[in-house]
């Protein structure tokens, strides 16, 4: 069952309840720590992303196309549509030598709002590179070129590229494909569900793969995060907690935020996986439980801390932009024998 992990507070007063689900395991599964539900369901969402990368890049997609690491970060990202990332993702389907229009992620407007008031100040229409997740389907593109196939509907659970998708989650997560729920993204490729638990341990395995895998995906999984934490603001944009963690720890950090507030952190070198499912799919209680778990984990120096500060309890404004309150964690972790 869901437990309370944050407050959200107008002056002295308790004025909204945030609950959610939060497992810490290792990457041979061990569940270390908890709140709540630590194998709870849900979907994974954009958090996925890191490992849906992995097919094009032990394909040899990176060589091939000659990718950079900052263009194999965006492929990761749920990005804000900022410049940079445009610019990134265009760069990438012209190495792939395919149009935007090849791009069936959809059209959407920036994720960052200063980035989407820009372009509308501009006059200028957004298109399916401002789309956050544009970055992860010109990566699927890219497989399908690599393996000779027809790029068309590479959206459709069917799809080769899509069965890719699902193999490799199957296998990183430790689940028998048929075991896994199925359903549609908002960019409309599959979208996984599971339980917390095995998404944890995904993280857990991709911050520490050697010796669990062959070389092959070993090199592949060390190459996206590097790419990841060596070019965090790829991964999220300006104003994001992805960007902000791996940046102020200097890469110890692997983060990763997915739609209606599921949120993966992997601790580099170490082999420890986290994984976070807020109850009501509101990301704003994110930054304070997550900066709390690192906290009570002792993961954060007091410099790193001190930086993260306005995240771990961040403030509440009003139209005046008075402070009136804030969000406050208040939960213990419950750590496992």
């Amino acid at each position: 069952m869901s437990q309370l992990l944050v407050h959200a507070m107008r002056g002295d007063y308790v004025e909204s309840r945030h609950y959610g689900d939060l497992v810490i395991v290792n990457r041979n599964g061990k569940i270390l720590y908890s709140v709540g539900d630590h194998n709870r369901f849900t979907l994974w969402r954009s958090a996925a992303k890191p490992f849906q990368v992995i097919p094009f890049v032990e394909s040899g997609g990176v060589e091939k196309f000659n990718i950079t690491m900052e263009e194999l970060s965006v492929m990761t990202s749920s990005h804000g549509g900022e410049n940079k990332h445009i610019n990134a993702v265009n760069r990438i389907l012209n190495k792939l030598n395919v149009p935007i229009e090849s791009l069936d992620c959809g059209i959407a407007p920036p994720m960052y709002s200063k980035a989407s008031a820009q372009l509308l100040k501009s006059g200028k229409e957004c298109n399916s590179l401002h789309n956050a997740c544009s970055g992860k389907h010109s990566a699927m593109i890219g497989l399908a070129i690599i393996k000779d196939i027809c790029p068309q509907n590479y959206i459709n659970i069917n799809h080769p590229v899509q069965k890719a998708m699902l193999n490799i989650v199957s296998e990183i997560c430790d689940i028998d494909e048929n075991d896994i729920a199925v359903a549609i993204d908002g960019c409309g490729v599959p979208v996984f569900g599971m339980g917390i638990d095995k998404m944890a341990l995904a993280y857990a395995k991709l911050s520490m793969p050697d010796g669990l895998f062959s070389h092959h995906r070993t090199q592949a999984m060390k190459k996206i995060v590097t790419a990841m934490t060596s070019y965090p603001f790829y991964v999220a944009g300006t104003d994001r907690l992805d960007t902000a963690l791996m940046k102020v720890t200097k890469g110890r950090l692997v983060a990763k935020l997915g739609a209606e507030a599921v949120y993966n952190v992997g601790i580099v070198n170490e082999g420890i996986g986290i994984c976070l499912k807020i109850d009501d799919g509101n990301v704003r209680a994110i930054d304070p439980v997550i900066i709390e778990t690192l906290k009570q984990l002792d993961l954060l120096s007091y410099r790193e801390l001190n930086e993260l500060n306005y995240r771990h309890i961040p403030l509440l404004k009003n139209h005046r932009k008075e402070v009136i309150g804030k969000l406050k964690p208040v939960f213990s972790l419950n750590r496992y024998m």
